[in-house]
């Protein structure tokens, strides 16, 4: 049976491999000339992602890859005296299995997990898709799959073709997100610098294997901005002006926008869909259900979704209609929550009063000095993502090849999603 999976980010790698592992024939079409070095942003793995990619072989060159970041240091706008805390310990009581990793190199270690096994096409892109599997490339002679899957992120091209006009899925949640590549200006090891005020947010970060570092810009807009995507001066403009006169250091780090490598520009949108199927094809990861750019965890429900996927359809047999319904049942309650932790954590992270911003910093503060227990229960019981993340489940889904004997990943609270 052949599935063509369009994405060569997360969730088309994770998805692939699974897919080849059930004996699926798979090929990937990939838009970018080459797997995407475009300096990304750090994202969060939490306990389910960790364990499906501990099945896949994968976690030792996850943890090798993780930014190392274990400090911050809390600027309130307006204020003198910084909040320092435990970044490590934040982390931990917010899931007791979590890695933070540079987008980039999480989809290298996924793509390298199984390229020898799957078909990638590179610098191509699908034009159309019939109802009966023909595809048509920008590039590539047309052909048929008996199965087409958007892995394509929150601006999914195959959700443009097959799927209703995108505006009326995307759910505008007030906020932007700005990501720039500069040089480490502020000579940070392994520390998180945020700026926090009414409003806005500013952070810089580095990874300790890289010689470079990001900066971060979230911000609230009560209207959607004016401007084209592809537009990047105008989207510079636009930061620039919705963090003037925040800090000295943050105009260091705007000043870089001229001479950055990779930048990126986005409204914080949802994607509110009823269904992420029709016909032969279906959605997955942020293509699908995406929660909130830097809000969501959308990256580890990315893998999550691209793991039930490939399970349902080898549970089906290959046979989409039913195991698409069974994947979308898997996965709706995990998306429904993780919309709900994102505008908490938007919330949170973008405050909204001078109250929010001293809330953010002496929160951070108090879960640092706290031991480790009383830590994760304040956690716990302040924060919808940490809940969402410690209880999120899936089934297990053995290979043809798996023993008999393999352990199950749901309900196991040792090697499972938990």
């Amino acid at each position: 049976m052949r599935i063509l999976v369009s994405g060569a980010s997360v969730a088309g790698p994770v998805l692939a491999y699974w897919l080849t592992r059930h004996g699926f024939s798979v090929t990937v079409v990939e838009r970018a000339p080459a797997l995407r070095k475009t300096g990304g942003h750090a994202v969060d793995l939490f306990r389910p992602a960790m364990n499906i990619s501990e099945k896949m072989g994968v976690l030792s060159r996850v943890e090798e890859r993780a930014t190392g970041t274990n400090r911050m240091t809390v600027h309130r706008e307006g204020s003198r005296r910084p909040v320092r805390a435990d970044l490590s310990k934040i982390f931990s009581a917010t899931s007791d299995r979590h890695v933070e990793i540079m987008r980039d190199d999480l989809s290298e270690i996924y793509y390298d997990a199984a390229h020898d096994d799957v078909e990638y096409i590179f610098g191509d892109s699908i034009t159309a898709i019939s109802p009966d599997g023909e595809v048509r490339f920008e590039n590539a002679a047309p052909r048929r799959f008996d199965l087409v899957v958007g892995a394509d992120g929150l601006h999914s091209n195959v959700r443009r073709l097959v799927f209703d006009d995108e505006s009326r899925c995307n759910a505008f949640i007030g906020a932007y997100l700005g990501v720039l590549t500069l040089p480490n200006i502020s000579d940070l090891d392994r520390e998180l610098l945020i700026h926090v005020g009414v409003g806005r947010t500013a952070g810089m970060y580095g990874a300790r294997h890289l010689g470079d570092a990001r900066a971060l810009f979230l911000f609230r807009s009560e209207r959607e901005l004016d401007y084209h995507h592809h537009d990047v001066p105008r989207q510079k403009e636009l930061l620039r002006s919705a963090f003037a006169g925040m800090h000295t250091q943050v105009d260091r780090w705007l000043d870089e926008l001229d001479r950055t490598p990779a930048f990126y520009f986005d409204s914080i949108t949802q994607l509110r869909m009823d269904t992420w199927s029709q016909g032969r094809v279906t959605l997955v990861g942020d293509a699908g259900y995406c929660p909130g750019p830097a809000v969501g965890g959308s990256t580890s429900l990315a893998v999550v979704g691209a793991y039930v996927l490939a399970g349902e359809l080898a549970r089906a047999g290959g046979n989409h209609e039913r195991a698409f319904p069974a994947y979308e049942r898997a996965m709706v309650e995990h998306v429904h929550g993780s919309r709900a932790a994102a505008l908490s954590a938007a919330k949170t992270l973008i405050p909204t009063s001078r109250l929010g911003v001293l809330g953010l910093a002496q929160g951070a503060r108090l879960i640092s000095a706290l031991p480790a227990g009383p830590s994760r229960a304040l956690v716990r019981l302040t924060t919808k993502s940490a809940r969402l993340y410690n209880s999120m489940t899936v089934d297990d889904y053995p290979p043809p090849a798996a023993s008999e004997g393999q352990g199950g990943l749901a309900g196991d609270p040792e090697g499972g999603p938990g």
